[in-house]
């Protein structure tokens, strides 16, 4: 029942697209995401572009070789560009994407956070990178996060967890109740934060018989005006 890597992030690829699609219908065309890795097919500045060619994408990575092949990637694409800056530095980033000017955090954002959180430790406290993030974003604007879990997970995915730990990029599994908590009081969209396939699919068909497989949840929200 365990996936391979391959395919646990293809659907967190899948879960990301569709939230963009989401977000999109919802008005937004600026999008700042972090922990975006090497470039792939259906890129956020794909998809997005595709529906409204106005969008503007700010890719940020802590890997230099991700955010060259990006600059590659959208070399003649004066509205997406890639910035290196660690999620850990939120202030930076925010500073780093307003001063390049593609982002306007005086107006709606979407903010991207797609398999990233979870490669901050509790002592880099995770929850304080989030709210610094929501606190720049004006009403309107939504946050996406998917988010590696160690519920409803069997044994063989806990081992590996624990042997990652004895690496450069380890990973800190985390339950639903803590990776909501990461939404602050912003309004959580329906179905709510469930394990990625789970999340708007476009069809019944694509569900896997076990999405719990795939070891993550996701969830969008939204930044009310009610909410701090």
């Amino acid at each position: 029942m365990t996936p391979n890597l391959a395919a646990t992030m293809r659907s967190g690829r899948e879960f990301l697209r569709r939230a963009v699609r989401v977000l999109l219908d919802a008005g937004i065309d600026q999008f700042l995401d972090i922990g975006s890795g090497i470039p792939t097919v259906g890129n956020v500045h794909e998809v997005a572009q595709a529906a409204n060619p106005q969008a503007r994408i700010v890719y940020v990575d802590i890997d230099p070789v991700a955010v060259a092949h990006s600059r590659e990637l959208l070399a003649g694409n004066d509205r997406a560009t890639a910035l290196l800056a660690d999620l850990r530095e939120p202030k930076l980033i925010l500073d780093q994407a307003r001063d390049g000017g593609l982002i306007d955090f005086d107006r709606p954002v979407g903010i991207l956070l797609a398999g990233v959180v979870h490669f901050v430790a509790d002592a880099d406290r995770p929850a304080d990178v989030l709210a610094t993030l929501r606190a720049a974003a004006a009403p309107g604007s939504h946050l996406v996060i998917s988010h590696s879990t160690f519920e409803d997970q069997p044994q063989e995915m806990l081992d590996a967890q624990r042997l990652s730990a004895r690496t450069a990029t380890e990973i800190t599994l985390r339950s639903r109740a803590e990776i909501t908590g990461f939404f602050g009081d912003w309004t959580i969209l329906e179905p709510g934060v469930v394990h990625m396939p789970l999340w708007r699919p476009d069809s019944p068909s694509d569900v896997d018989e076990h999405p719990e497989r795939f070891g993550a949840f996701g969830g969008v929200a939204r930044h009310d005006r009610t909410a701090g």
